[in-house]
């Protein structure tokens, strides 16, 4: 059992701060970036959740919650599906409260995510193809065993947690216009909602979706919850069929407006986060951050606005395939094929092009055999290193004045 709240309101996003304050979930900052304020034309001040203990906002509504069970409860210990960040937070809140965790991920869940779930000492099974295959297994172990669940999102002591990111910016931003909050099964932007909009009713509230899966945009269009065919982003935190109940209830009185993102522009954003302000976010934790950039022509100027970073549990190797596409999308890195007569000399030439440009090569793959390159040519694979768009179009001229077959790969 726990002495679980009756309403979700003010005062129970205020006691979960008082638990918060007793752990270690620290408050986290909110900066001003002069780079994305200057881009967007309003005064943008970020919120690092990505910086928080875990790496993600989930951790405060894990401590909430397993700190209101009962004694006798926490002995049975508690269990919980997640991917990534929501078991990471569980498992960190059991290791503070000493009792036993288990958490059941996908068969395909990152290593490095099972490997930090484990390194707080929780018990990881990998059983399902995902999330929701998980989350059967896991009820199952739950009534096997006599663990207590701790939901993601669909709770009010874990909406209560994450309401308090809400709290923490009101205290550091007395003058705000919007607050954009991403969306995945709503808890987040539940609480936050819920204690900015009690406080203070002006400010706007715009939750943040992937184009891919707009289940809470389409719940409220609705008026009601179904479920969104499965597409694909890399935003993982965020792609969530189905959202939940409480906070879906939540979110049509208190939120503004559900606005979508596509990977393209959460892409984007990661490169100029880490690039322009040292900062390394999850695809999801930019996606608030990605609309604004994307959206920054018709967003009305002059105005005080939060975007909260939720995340930076982002793979290794996902990484390095965001700074290339990163330098791809900005006009700093160009890949080419070219393809030219197999005789001495020929590759000589196209360098040589290339030098006159001031441009760096960073990468040569030479190809002879494959079954599109004909007989007597050779196929040249370029990575080619810019300093901007206008340094790519001006080679992109002089090998077309060259009469040079080539063509830029996307």
């Amino acid at each position: 059992m726990r002495k679980k709240i009756s309403k979700i309101d003010l005062n129970s996003i205020k006691e979960a701060q008082k638990v918060l304050s007793k752990s270690s979930i620290r408050k986290i900052d909110l900066i001003r970036s002069n780079t994305f304020s200057s881009m967007c034309g309003n005064d943008i001040f970020l919120k690092l959740e990505c910086y928080q203990k875990t790496g993600s906002f989930k951790v405060r509504g894990a401590v909430t919650m397993i700190d209101r069970l009962a004694s006798d409860t926490k002995k049975g210990g508690v269990i919980a599906a997640s991917a990534g960040n929501h078991a990471q937070g569980v498992a960190y809140a059991s290791a503070l409260n000493k009792m036993s965790c288990t958490i059941v991920m996908p068969k395909n869940a990152s290593p490095a995510k099972i490997a930090a779930t484990r390194s707080y000492g929780a018990t990881v099974i990998l059983e399902g193809n995902n999330y929701d295959e998980s989350s059967v297994y896991a009820n199952e172990i739950a009534t096997k065993e006599g663990r207590t669940i701790v939901p993601a999102f669909d709770d009010p002591d874990v909406i209560a947690g994450q309401g308090t990111v809400g709290l923490e910016i009101l205290e550091d931003l007395k003058n705000i216009d919007e607050v954009y909050v991403p969306i995945g099964g709503g808890g987040l932007i539940a609480g936050v909602s819920l204690a900015i909009k009690t406080i203070n009713p002006k400010v706007s509230i715009i939750g943040v979706e992937s184009t891919a899966f707009p289940s809470m945009k389409k719940a409220i269009k609705k008026g009601k919850i179904g479920i969104v065919q499965e597409g694909y982003t890399i935003a993982d935190g965020i792609s969530v069929k189905s959202p939940g109940k409480l906070p879906y209830e939540i979110i049509k009185d208190k939120v503004d407006d559900i606005v979508l993102v596509d990977d393209l522009a959460i892409v984007k954003t990661m490169f100029l986060l880490m690039e322009r302000s040292k900062i390394v976010t999850e695809p999801a934790g930019a996606a608030s951050l990605a609309y604004l950039i994307a959206n920054r022509k018709a967003i009305s100027k002059n105005k005080n606005i939060v975007s909260i970073l939720s995340g930076g549990n982002v793979d290794m190797y996902l990484l390095g395939q965001v700074v290339a596409k990163g330098l791809m999308q900005t006009g700093r890195l160009l890949k080419l094929f070219i393809q030219l007569k197999d005789k001495p000399g020929a590759l000589r030439n196209i360098v040589d092009e290339i030098a006159q440009a001031n441009i760096n090569i960073v990468e040569v793959i030479h190809d002879r055999l494959s079954s599109n390159i004909p007989a007597g040519t050779a196929g040249v694979y370029l990575s080619l290193e810019l300093e901007n768009k206008e340094q790519s179009n001006v080679l992109v001229d002089l090998l077309s004045k060259q009469k040079i077959n080539f063509k830029i790969i996307k």
